[in-house]
């Protein structure tokens, strides 16, 4: 076989093409931005970046990226299923119907981005790989996958909880904080039920109950980073908001701990485990390092935090955090401010190390002229 034929197999089969993955986490997909005339702007939406993340499929589908294999890997938290109303009502008893619903929802809200991800697909090479996260625990419902890949156009792959390859240890993260942790033997519950409904985590039916009805007045408030500054902060300058956020707490904790329902009920060390991770700010490199003990494992990438990281220790193993493509609010001294970074981890094959070399970058797009000022 000569080298002209032999050049023309690797572009058909993808043989001796660059290996790449892009691991994106954290972007909170909702209904969109813009509603009809009637309904105005959706302050619960938190995803403001449809062209540049389209601009990102394009590029890593396109010039040099053409012939290569190019997977994408989201990291949990795509779709923000968790803040989407079900007919004008947040629920907390989610069967597959309603989440097929409001699934439909962010596919019409935002789908230019859609369209640009099943035009991805269609490239040689491409692929798409979907990791559970607590914001989009609907996507384990059947029917949710086969609505999503019908919007694509054909199926991507799914991961109810770890995506391993070669030495890359890919999570979402929520299985390390007590509050968002799904219990991995019952995903749904059926007992005594007309149908199965998803078996929200605590935090999850505390976002629903109890701060989607601050964000009402306050859009912001799960933004703010860490919450034990946010706490300070309000107690001196919204004395309103911090008594009722404490009393609803505090009231729901305690239900938590004497409503003998099986989605609620905590123990009383749950929820001292609760109170210390939500209000420091939740650092998730010792769950990292564990995981790295295992010798097979020189890689892992978290999201969940919304804060991107990156730690190398000995013998080369690393950890990297995609971060958010949403606004974070620092009350930080360090980093005191409004911050948006679209940051996402890079990963290539490297042949002479026989393993996957990271990077954590951050995407800026194409240049725009201008843009609308995200007001929410």
């Amino acid at each position: 076989m000569n080298s002209q034929m032999m050049s023309e197999k690797n572009i058909v089969t993808g043989e001796g093409s660059r290996k790449i993955k892009i691991v994106l986490s954290d972007l909170h997909l909702g209904k969109g931005y813009y509603q009809s005339s009637e309904a105005g702007i959706n302050t619960l939406e938190e995803f403001l970046y449809d062209q540049k993340l389209i601009e990102l499929l394009h590029y890593y589908s396109n010039g040099e990226f053409i012939n290569a294999n190019v997977e994408l890997i989201i990291n949990g938290d795509f779709l923000n299923l968790l803040q989407v109303d079900f007919r004008g009502h947040h629920l907390t008893v989610i069967t597959e119907s309603v989440s097929v619903e409001m699934l439909e929802a962010i596919i019409t809200g935002h789908k230019e981005v859609f369209t640009a991800m099943g035009k991805f697909l269609e490239k040689p090479e491409k692929s798409i790989t979907y990791v559970m996260g607590n914001h989009d625990q609907a996507m384990l419902w059947p029917e949710c996958r086969a609505k999503l890949n019908q919007a694509l156009g054909q199926p991507i792959k799914y991961k109810n909880l770890v995506y391993f390859f070669e030495g890359v240890h890919v999570e979402h993260g929520h299985m390390y904080e007590a509050a968002n942790r799904f219990d991995p033997r019952r995903f749904f519950l059926k007992k005594d039920l007309a149908e199965p409904i998803l078996n929200l985590p605590i935090g999850s039916l505390f976002f629903l109950e109890m701060v989607l009805k601050i964000k009402e007045r306050y859009p912001y408030v799960d933004k703010i980073r860490p919450v034990l500054h946010l706490a300070k902060w309000s107690f001196f300058n919204r004395f309103g908001l911090f008594f009722r956020a404490a009393v609803w707490s505090m009231k729901f904790l305690y239900q938590g701990l004497i409503v003998k329902d099986p989605r609620r009920s905590m123990s009383l060390r749950q929820v001292i485990r609760i109170l210390a991770e939500n209000l420091l700010l939740l650092d998730l490199s010792h769950a990292a390092r564990q995981i790295l003990k295992d010798p097979k494992v020189n890689t892992v990438i978290f999201g969940h935090n919304h804060v991107y990281e990156y730690r190398i220790w000995a013998g080369g193993k690393e950890y990297f955090n995609c971060g958010t493509w949403t606004e974070i609010v620092s009350l930080d001294v360090a980093s005191l401010g409004r911050i948006t970074k679209l940051s996402y981890v890079y990963l290539e094959y490297n042949d002479a190390s026989k393993r996957y070399q990271g990077r954590l970058k951050e995407w800026h797009g194409y240049h725009r002229i201008e843009q609308d000022v995200a007001i929410a």
